[in-house]
This record gives structure tokens, C-alpha cells and sequence, in this order.
């Protein structure tokens, strides 16, 4: 039975073999355990789920609960995918949230349809400027 928490600390190791136990970990500083440490010493919401002692979802966001909720991460391990925890992650994060709170995430290629199909709504005028890119 998979149980869900909300601001339950984990490690950066679980995070990390989170990470690389779903498709999230293509698009993140696996390597980087600094920067691991930083996105969740930093983040202010954080819905898991787990399976006894093993950490086997996570959503991970910046919000200010009220106006607008940053889901930043959405990774579920393989092994637990098409079992409805990312949906639930989601509804956790969004319990926490004030009731007109906006939640934006930015969607990897593969999960577009999904999102869709949970109720997300596309928004064609996001914008992105990377750490190594400077201002024009």
C-alpha cells in the first residue's frame, strides 16, 4: 500500500534514485549532488509516496500558496508508473494550495498528452532562459 506525505524529509541519495528510476533523471544534474541537495533544501512543497521505506514518487514545487504553485518535479519510479501516484502527488500538492492558486509546471516532451488528460490546460507563452544564458 502506497502511503503520501507532505514535507517528510528525504535524502538526497533517495532523490537521486528516484530520479534515475523514472524519466525525470534524463532531464536533471543527477551528478550534481549540490545542486540535488539545493532543489530540495529550497523547495517549499514536497508531496512523496512510498512504498514502506521506499521513496517511489515525489512532487516537488516553489509556491507562494496563493497566487501561483511551481510544480518543478513530477518523477514516479518506473516499476510504480500507470498506477494513478503522479495524479495523486499532484492532488496532494494542490490540497496544500489556496483555492484560486494556480499550479504551472513545465512539461518534458513524452507527458504533454498526459497532463492534458489529467485536466492541465496548454499554455503556449512560457519562456525559459538557462543558467548559462545571460540577459540581451
Amino acid at each position: 500500500m502506497i502511503e503520501y506525505t507532505t514535507n517528510r524529509e528525504i535524502t538526497v541519495q533517495q532523490f537521486r534514485s528516484l530520479l534515475v528510476a523514472s524519466t525525470l533523471g534524463e532531464r536533471r544534474p543527477i551528478d550534481d549532488l549540490g545542486c540535488l541537495e539545493g532543489m530540495l533544501d529550497n523547495a517549499n512543497l514536497i508531496a512523496t509516496a512510498w512504498d514502506g521505506e521506499r521513496l517511489v514518487g515525489v512532487a516537488r514545487s516553489v509556491t507562494d500558496f496563493y497566487y501561483c504553485c511551481y510544480l518543478s518535479d513530477l518523477a514516479v519510479d518506473f516499476d510504480y508508473q500507470k498506477q494513478g501516484i503522479g495524479r495523486r502527488l499532484i492532488a496532494e500538492i494542490q490540497r496544500r494550495l489556496e483555492k484560486n492558486c494556480k499550479l504551472i509546471l513545465v512539461a518534458a516532451p513524452a507527458a504533454n498528452d498526459y497532463y492534458r488528460h489529467i485536466g492541465f490546460t496548454n499554455n503556449e507563452r512560457c519562456w525559459i532562459l538557462s543558467g548559462e544564458q545571460a540577459i540581451k
